[in-house]
């Protein structure tokens, strides 16, 4: 099934850009770069020097740049929990 904005959290997101949009925590507002990890409460994110940055879901609203270039908000509430809960969650539980 191919990643659209309408299903994106429903799919895996380690691999895609992503750039934080909106953080209670300013240190965080300029962090952009590739997920590389995610946990049930964190998403880290490579940047483009190589430093690694370890991102809190629910302080944070992100864009993910999907590979056909679509850029998408997620609300970092959405994202957290397990991952392989995620994808098993049904959509109407958002």
């Amino acid at each position: 099934m191919k990643i659209t904005p309408r299903n994106i959290l429903r799919h895996e997101i380690i691999g895609l850009e992503i750039e934080v949009a909106r953080s209670t925590n300013p240190s965080l507002k300029e962090v952009k770069g590739t997920v590389i990890d995610e946990t049930m409460k964190t998403l880290l994110i490579e940047t483009s020097t190589g430093r690694r940055v370890r991102v809190p879901k629910a302080v944070c609203d992100f864009i993910f740049k999907l590979p056909d270039g679509t850029r998408v908000l997620v609300e970092g509430r959405y994202l957290v929990g397990r991952p392989e809960d995620r994808l098993k969650r049904r959509l109407k539980d958002w």
